[in-house]
């Protein structure tokens, strides 16, 4: 039998399986990001989409907020973080600095506060649980999304308590989801060269196994596109659907491409657009006890984030505002990251997909359809005659 035979027969098991629902293997995975073509993955990656989503799209109202770009750590692939002695070129927002731009949201329909930024010794356990409180005494129902792994490990540490203790204060607090950032790579030897000072990927998967146990829920992401290989994607991919399997904590997985502008590693090539659509189609197929598979339009731009809605995408996130640095500082499409719901819907729309505003919980908020665009654009530019 020929290799392309082999390879030809090889495919079809995993077409199989993907048909019949049932969970496809790490070799599986890995056949497909080496061999399959990017029309084979997304035909796959539809299927599941459709089972879970049912042509559905979601996105929500939400803002970032970022206390602080200082940091003491030094991730190679980071973009956006200062060093202390740099730190005359970042911010460090105070406690009623944050809350002012929780004010400003005041009279706007937003659901969601989104809120990471960097390390610093002086927000600590008593800082962020001091801020969150004050959040929800402010605006009880907004929902509060924040810090990863990344921090919680350093202010637990620094407060000498268990990540359970820390887990349950902050539930107490006021917390109500943690974002999926700081997951990076996983396997160790990839994560030495990356990002070698913070917390290890046993210890974010910790973290998130301790809140999901509080009966929480929080997202997970993967970095990609950088010096990890193939193999590393799956074993990151697995690590995650082997802890969503004993906890069911996870709502959202979202692959986060590597950019390379201002930072350490800015002489690695970004990978190309037909490698980010391949990931979330085979992540979309892999993670078969993930709900929602998500594309961060600010880091993609809009264009390719709609495209990934043909490779098993049902969730784009949210408005965002110009709220968030991030990926603007590392070379992103989106230099000033703002979308309005009806340019959101419209993008939903124009790839044939149902618009769903939803909560952070994925509660459906609306679902939108092309007359509810034609009449809101009517209501907006359209002023009739007062008889």
């Amino acid at each position: 039998m020929s290799n392309i035979a082999r390879k030809s027969t090889k495919y079809q098991e995993i077409e199989e399986k993907v048909q019949k629902g049932v969970r496809i293997t790490n070799e599986d995975a890995l056949y497909l990001f080496e061999n399959a073509s990017l029309s084979q993955t997304g035909f796959l990656a539809n299927i599941v989409n459709e089972r879970k989503s049912h042509g559905r799209v979601y996105f929500n109202r939400n803002f970032h907020m970022e206390p602080t770009n200082v940091c003491v750590y030094s991730c190679n692939f980071c973009s956006y973080s200062r060093l202390i002695k740099e730190r005359g070129d970042g911010w460090e927002l105070t406690m009623d600095e944050m809350m002012e731009q929780i004010y400003a949201y005041d009279d706007k329909p937003v659901t969601e506060v989104h809120i990471v930024g960097g390390v610093m010794p002086q927000y600590d356990v008593k800082f962020y649980s001091g801020l969150f409180k004050r959040i929800k005494e402010h605006r009880p129902e907004l929902h509060v999304k924040a810090l990863t792994p990344v921090e919680y490990h350093y202010i637990f540490k620094k407060d000498k308590i268990s990540y359970a203790e820390g887990m349950k204060l902050m539930k107490e607090a006021g917390l109500d989801s943690i974002p999926g950032g700081g997951a990076e790579i996983f396997h160790p030897e990839i994560r030495m060269l990356i990002a070698k000072d913070k917390c290890t990927g046993e210890q974010w998967l910790d973290i998130h196994r301790e809140w999901h146990k509080l009966g929480m829920r929080s997202n997970a992401t993967m970095l990609y596109g950088h010096i990890e290989n193939y193999f590393h994607r799956v074993d990151h991919l697995a690590q995650l659907r082997d802890l969503q399997d004993e906890t069911g904590g996870f709502q959202t997985f979202i692959p986060l491409k590597f950019l390379n502008e201002n930072n350490q590693m800015s002489d690695v090539p970004m990978t190309s657009i037909i490698d980010d659509m391949k990931t979330y189609a085979i992540s979309r197929i892999y993670l078969d006890n993930f709900d929602h598979l998500k594309a961060y339009w600010p880091m993609l731009g809009r264009e390719m984030a709609q495209l990934s809605l043909a490779f098993g995408v049902d969730d784009l996130d949210g408005t965002i505002d110009d709220t968030t640095k991030i990926y603007s500082m590392a070379g992103s499409e989106e230099k000033t990251p703002a979308l309005t719901t009806q340019e959101l819907v419209k993008m939903i729309l124009d790839s044939h997909k149902i618009p769903v505003e939803r909560d952070t919980l994925y509660h459906e908020v609306k679902v939108y359809s092309a007359s509810d665009m034609k009449e809101e654009i009517f209501n907006k530019y359209v002023q009739l005659p007062v008889i």
